[in-house]
């Protein structure tokens, strides 16, 4: 399984709150998500657009949008930015905002630590033998 796919099977897990969810980059494509590519494609877009939007009305200066919640009557829309990417997820009405937004994060930061690319391991320095001499009990009496 695709890291990003295991990623969003285990935040689907963790989360009984979110009902679907889509990884995309910030181009808008759509890395991997939980529902038919016709509908991931759907909340890609529409979560982009929030996202522009929302970093649009942002004032001058002000830090780049990290989160964005959107609710509806019959469910939220979260969306949650990194430099890289961008996950968007769907819930019931009346979700726990902050354990959505903490498990989308953990989601994001999960995924950047996959493609973090992981140094490589030196060799360990040879072990030097070393010759020790033992002078015989006998000598050392002597």
């Amino acid at each position: 399984m695709p890291p990003t796919a295991a990623a969003l099977s285990h935040l689907t897990e963790i989360s009984t709150q979110i009902e679907t969810a889509v990884v995309f980059d910030r181009e808008g494509t759509v890395l991997e998500s939980t529902v038919d590519d016709e509908r991931a494609g759907k909340l890609g877009g529409t979560a982009l657009e929030l996202l522009k939007a929302a970093e649009d009305a942002r004032p001058e200066g002000a830090p780049p949008l990290a989160q964005l919640d959107v609710a509806l009557r019959d469910g939220s829309v979260f969306v949650v930015a990194d430099e890289d990417r961008v996950i968007a997820a769907t819930t019931a009405p009346e979700p726990t905002v902050g354990l959505v937004f903490y498990d989308l994060k953990s989601c994001l930061r999960g995924l950047a630590e996959e493609s973090k690319p992981k140094p490589r391991k030196r060799a360990a320095p040879a072990k030097r033998r070393t010759t020790r001499t033992r002078a015989k009990k006998d000598d050392a009496k002597s």
